[in-house]
């Protein structure tokens, strides 16, 4: 007799201010809180979450995982209901490589010039956001 399993999941959006990046049933949830990265599973308590600059990381119920550049925003649980309002989402395999190496070496020069027109937390804040973006994009 053939054991049938049953993948438990949950609905999931995340979205951004110019679109809906992904919706659907996943299985699995993980972003960078503020206070410290979490996981979101069917069943979850609710809750209300800030998120930073990361990674967020999605489990579809085939078990096929996909990753996202993130660069902060609001994580809502509820009712087996996950919303991710992103500043910035991009997937993995659609990071531009080449725009954010360049991205990181123009906020490495801001940070590594200190005149009194630089505004050096920016310049930290863009650095941290490529960078991130390099290592979502490459899997690390």
């Amino acid at each position: 007799m053939a054991v049938q399993t049953s993948v438990k999941t949950f609905q999931l959006e995340i979205v951004t201010p110019r679109k809906m990046v992904f919706g659907g049933e996943v299985e699995s949830f993980s972003a960078p809180g503020v206070m410290g990265g979490f996981q979101v599973l069917v069943g979850h308590a609710p809750m209300l979450a800030e998120i930073g600059i990361g990674e967020v990381s999605v489990r579809d119920a085939g078990g096929t995982t996909t990753r996202y550049a993130t660069s902060g925003g609001v994580v809502e649980v509820k009712k087996n209901h996950v919303i991710l309002l992103a500043e910035t989402a991009e997937k993995d395999d659609q990071i531009d490589r080449a725009r954010a190496e360049a991205a990181a070496e123009r906020a490495k020069k801001r940070i590594g010039e200190r005149s009194g027109e630089t505004d050096v937390e920016r310049a930290r804040i863009a650095l941290h956001r490529a960078l991130n973006r390099l290592k979502v994009s490459t899997g690390g």
